[in-house]
């Protein structure tokens, strides 16, 4: 959960971790998936069947693949919330093809027409949004890695609708406001470093890391030791784009003192399995807007 991060200024960090229960963390991780699940549908309201088939930075995905993989993992968090027996069966399935299942389903999906899909996917997160606020607070749910309470896979659902969000509106020319919502998927960034070295075969650095970063109002979110060697500072969008894998390093602007920390920023990851193939290089107008994040 993201209230672990702490907001601060360079001399005077303070902990605001006491300050609210777990039922309201929840409350408030669940209003942001929604918040956020809203603004990707906002991108789409008035889609024509062109914008669906358009394809995006993603090989061979086009906007309906993109609707189509977040309709499709809802649906699968739902039956993790629901029925962990049946998804249980159903990832075991999945994870026997681990390099192409996500593909399989969202091409299958993708088929579906437009407005199909748009209506299947609002329902589904939905159906989902209601289950995680039914579920007992300290529930927690099997997941194709390690089991995830409420906050943990409202707050992935987050990260992944605003990454694919993001491959929406590139591929549509638009531009999106980044919000205080960041805070989660920076927190998952910066939660999964250990998480990318091994994938690689890596052994994580044995030292914590001191995390700044710009937060879209100003102020700084921060996370571990200040006095740590290994530092990464930057715009919290960037961040997110990087750890989200949707821009290099080289063309944002997120920095790193510390070589443990700049190879980290060439490996870093928010999402579990493969990595996947390298970000593609943004414009130089498209740096800039990230860059001021």
């Amino acid at each position: 959960m993201f209230h672990n991060t702490l907001p601060c200024s360079r001399h005077t960090p303070s902990d605001p971790r006491g300050e609210r229960t777990v039922s309201q963390v929840v409350a408030a991780v669940l209003r942001d998936l929604r918040d956020e699940y809203e603004e990707l549908d906002r991108l789409l309201a008035d889609a024509t069947d062109e914008t669906w088939a358009r394809g995006t930075s993603a090989p061979r995905w086009s906007v309906a693949h993109q609707v189509a993989h977040l309709a499709w993992t809802d649906r699968a968090a739902l039956l993790a919330v629901t029925d962990p027996d049946t998804f249980a069966t159903e990832a075991a399935k999945a994870l026997a093809t681990p390099e192409t299942f996500v593909d399989e389903a969202a091409t299958e999906w993708a088929r579906m027409p437009p407005a199909t899909l748009l209506a299947y996917w609002r329902e589904g997160r939905e159906l989902l949004l209601t289950a995680l606020e039914s579920a007992p607070v300290d529930s927690r749910f099997p997941w194709y890695g390690p089991p995830m309470g409420i906050a943990s896979m409202a707050s992935a659902r987050l990260m992944e609708t605003w990454a694919h969000g993001q491959d929406v509106a590139d591929a549509l020319g638009s531009a999106r406001v980044p919000t205080a919502r960041l805070r989660h998927i920076a927190h998952i960034g910066v939660r999964t470093r250990d998480h990318a070295h091994r994938l690689r075969g890596l052994t994580p650095p044995a030292a914590p890391f001191r995390i700044e970063l710009t937060a879209p109002d100003g102020t700084l979110w921060c996370h571990g030791p200040e006095d740590a060697a290994q530092r990464v500072t930057g715009p919290a969008l960037d961040f997110c784009l990087l750890v989200t894998r949707r821009a290099r390093a080289a063309d944002l602007a997120v920095t790193a003192e510390g070589p443990d920390a700049a190879h980290w920023l060439t490996i870093a990851q928010a999402f579990a399995g493969a990595p996947g193939p390298e970000p593609v290089p943004r414009p130089p107008h498209e740096r800039t807007a990230a860059g001021k994040g």
